[in-house]
């Protein structure tokens, strides 16, 4: 094995996230746990003897709080596994003003990543995007529309959100590679969790309780396989900084948008500004 990173996990309170935190730690390395329930991550980190954070994705403030406990409380960053994700099935705003299911799968995780930016650049991190091949299916990404307030729909904005992470993977590969980051997206596969449980729409009857949709699905502990083998590889060697990955191996069929540099440059941009550019 390769020498005992210290590895920061979101969305690690339940499911692959979780799955991912035990195979990580019984591989000897150090891994720190952020989930949205208190219970649930502080039961885990107690199993497991981890490092934890509470952080509700839907609250920006709490990412900033994040942030600056994780700039505070470690010398350096090895991974920086974006993990928490979820499907919403009602429209509705946070409190920051924004599309649920836009900011916690999208502009949360950018701005935990800029906040730390400058550790991860030091650090020589590799940051690791949750993505879906659900993002094949989303439409054209309107970057004056990211919250969908004119065609929502929960699994079409999901769909965006999972492109907008493999648009950010690249990006981020684009501005920070040379300054030592590495970033990779990838898809778990479709995966048996509490995912989507505290939605009480049609969309988690479809993706939880449906039998020909559970007959289907795998565990938690297969789908963090992905997350698992990218965080232990060596980036330029086991695996290729910017790519989107399916199966460990870059994806064969995607969604076009998601070749689009200026696309991904422009969503980075207009990230910022719907953020107000933290940080300066």
């Amino acid at each position: 094995m390769n020498r005992s990173k210290i590895v920061v996990i979101t969305g690690a309170s339940d499911g692959i996230g979780a799955a991912a935190a035990r195979r990580l730690h019984r591989n000897g390395h150090r891994v720190v746990i952020v989930g949205r329930s208190p219970q649930k991550t502080g039961a885990l980190a107690r199993e497991i003897g981890a490092d934890h954070y509470h952080a509700d994705f839907a609250r920006l403030d709490d990412v900033r709080k994040l942030a600056d406990e994780l700039n505070t409380g470690y010398p350096r960053i090895d991974v920086l596994a974006n993990n928490a994700g979820g499907v919403f099935g009602d429209p509705a705003k946070t409190v920051d003003g924004f599309e649920k299911t836009f900011q916690v799968n999208h502009l949360a995780p950018f701005l935990l990543t800029r906040l730390l930016i400058d550790k991860l650049t030091t650090s020589r991190t590799s940051v690791i995007q949750t993505s879906s091949m659900g993002a094949r299916l989303a439409g054209r990404l309107d970057l004056g529309d990211l919250d969908h307030d004119r065609n929502f729909g929960p699994i079409r904005t999901y769909n965006a959100s999972k492109l907008e992470n493999i648009l950010f993977t690249r990006e981020l590969h684009a501005r920070y590679h040379a300054q030592g980051i590495a970033a990779a997206a990838f898809h778990p596969g479709n995966v048996a969790t509490s995912f989507g449980a505290h939605s009480a729409s049609p969309v988690h009857k479809f993706l939880t309780t449906n039998r020909v949709t559970r007959a289907m699905l795998s565990t938690p502990d297969k789908g963090a396989d992905q997350l698992v083998w990218l965080a232990e590889g060596q980036p330029g060697v086991d695996w290729q900084s910017g790519n989107y990955y399916e199966a460990r191996r870059p994806a064969r069929r995607m969604n076009r948008q998601a070749h689009d540099t200026d696309l991904a440059r422009e969503l980075w941009d207009r990230t910022e500004q719907l953020l107000g550019k933290e940080p300066s």
